[in-house]
């Protein structure tokens, strides 16, 4: 699937370099693995400088994000309002730390430095949610909005045996 972007590109191009791991990551939400090698091959790099620029770049992500993504705010407003507990909050509720997505791909948790909402200071957004004022004990209320369990999930259709 991603070999045709390849196409718009000079083989051996090195300069093409960071742009290929954009337009990989604008398809797959992260750079797989396997891109990773192809891009290596098709810009003629080592895979391991591949892997440096697409570690040095905080805007590229080697793992999938989950299905929400979580954006706590460490601004000054957030931060003198206790965002770091907010923060503690959602990683022992989710069982992750800030940077990791949830074993089952629902949360994931990043750290920003501003939301720009500081008037509602502490404020988490959950995907393009915001959600200001917030304690610890509204935490499990909000995740709950958002997870997909077998009792808010769309019925599959039924198979019917002959």
């Amino acid at each position: 699937m991603h070999k045709q972007i390849f196409e718009s590109y000079k083989p051996l191009d090195r300069s093409s370099l960071i742009p290929l791991l954009q337009d990989i990551q604008n398809i797959y939400g992260y750079l797989p693995e396997n891109a990773l090698r192809d891009i290596s091959d098709f810009v003629g790099v080592p895979l391991s400088r591949v892997y440096g620029v697409a570690t040095f770049y905080n805007q590229f992500r080697l793992t999938p994000l989950g299905k929400n993504i979580i954006r706590v705010c460490r601004g000054t407003a957030c931060h003198v309002k206790n965002s770091a507990n907010i923060l503690y909050a959602l990683e022992s509720e989710l069982g992750i730390k800030a940077g990791e997505t949830t074993r089952d791909k629902q949360f994931t948790i990043e750290v920003v430095n501003c939301i720009g909402a500081c008037s509602i200071a502490p404020v988490i957004l959950v995907n393009d949610d915001y959600h200001g004022r917030i304690t610890v004990k509204d935490i499990p209320k909000i995740l709950k909005k958002y997870q997909t369990t077998p009792a808010n999930k769309k019925p599959e259709k039924a198979e019917v045996e002959e």
